[in-house]
């Protein structure tokens, strides 16, 4: 049994950019959850898929403004459109208010990768910040543009460090995606090669006296992780996902036993879906 807990967030930018525009009946933009649609049916017909959970970051009823002509209003006006295919496809939804998707992913791969029968979590996003959730072979991330699954020895070789290493790889380097400047003078073969030999920023000695490596510029390094050290560890606390979310669900609830042909019909119809239908593998 495989559990594929999917970065619905991610999922929506990922379509609204990269599959085609379109308009549903009543003229609104419905082009991103189109797109989520198939993405989450192509899930779907993975023979190994038993069971799957997506999560927002928000996914309330849209707001319908006349004036809504930018990407960013365009995209958002579908959020709540996108959560409501997801659970007519009967697919378990965790649309988040107070924390983020990010959270409640990383809260489902404490509780169920280790349940019992589930041979492997695999986490659909290219967000850098799971990485940290990665354990062996049995808890992965799929990336859904490159297609790749990254395991723990994976995110060594790309990273140089070890998962539970992440967020302080994160704090020193930083995070563009999520608006992380990082240290100044910290690239990511030094913060690997320093956090190698010292294991956390607690450990790394303040003065580059004490180093026992080498590492170019170190006594810079050194200096600007000293004079923001309190930077350095906001960052990384930010950068730690959360695992005490309360999901509501039990892992048989995240059995995916089929999608709801009436209403997955009706959600259709009502974004000028026709093709849909013919490739869910399963009803219930």
């Amino acid at each position: 049994m495989h559990l594929y807990l999917v970065d619905g967030q991610f999922e929506i930018f990922r379509c609204f950019h990269g599959a085609p525009r379109a308009t549903g009946p009543d003229g609104h933009e419905v082009g991103a959850t189109r797109g989520l649609l198939h993405s989450l049916v192509a899930l779907l017909r993975r023979p190994e898929l038993t069971h799957i959970a997506v999560a927002f970051d928000r996914a309330v009823a849209p707001v319908r403004a006349a004036n809504a002509q930018s990407d960013d209003a365009k995209l958002q006006s579908q959020f709540g459109l996108a959560a409501d295919g997801v659970r007519a496809l009967g697919i378990a939804l965790w649309p988040m208010i107070k924390v983020q998707a990010d959270d409640a992913i990383a809260t489902a791969v404490a509780r169920y990768s280790d349940a019992e029968g589930i041979e492997q979590t695999i986490i659909a996003s290219a967000d850098n910040d799971f990485t940290q959730c990665i354990r062996g072979t049995e808890v992965v991330m799929l990336n859904r543009n490159t297609k790749k699954v990254i395991d723990e020895d994976g995110v060594i070789e790309k990273f140089g460090v070890r998962p539970a290493q992440i967020p302080d790889y994160l704090a020193l380097v930083g995070d563009v995606s999520d608006g992380l400047p990082g240290i100044p003078g910290w690239g990511a073969k030094s913060t690997a090669a320093v956090l190698t030999r010292y294991g956390s920023l607690e450990s790394i000695p303040h003065s580059a006296d004490e180093w026992d490596i080498s590492i170019r510029s170190a006594e810079r390094l050194a200096t600007n992780l000293r004079e923001r050290w309190l930077e350095a560890v906001l960052y990384r606390d930010l950068s730690i996902l959360r695992v005490d979310v309360p999901l509501p669900h039990h892992i048989d609830d995240l059995r995916w036993h089929g999608a709801d042909r009436e209403a997955i019909a009706n959600f259709a119809q009502s974004i000028g879906e026709s093709e849909i239908l013919d490739r869910i593998p399963r009803f219930r």
